[in-house]
């Protein structure tokens, strides 16, 4: 295996990198997420009378 071509390896290698990137954001923003931070911005409903 040692015959393969540098940019063989540098792609391999940047694959690798960028999958174990993507894994570790995914595995942070699947624990780490409070869903209370979503819950926080409620409508405010008001009722409104217009009179033309």
């Amino acid at each position: 295996m040692p015959q393969m071509a540098p940019l063989w390896w540098t792609t391999l290698f940047l694959m690798f990198i960028l999958s174990f990137i993507m894994i570790w954001t995914m595995m942070y923003f699947l624990y780490f997420s409070d869903p209370a931070e979503f819950s926080q911005e409620k409508k405010i409903e008001t009722q409104m009378n217009w009179k033309w």
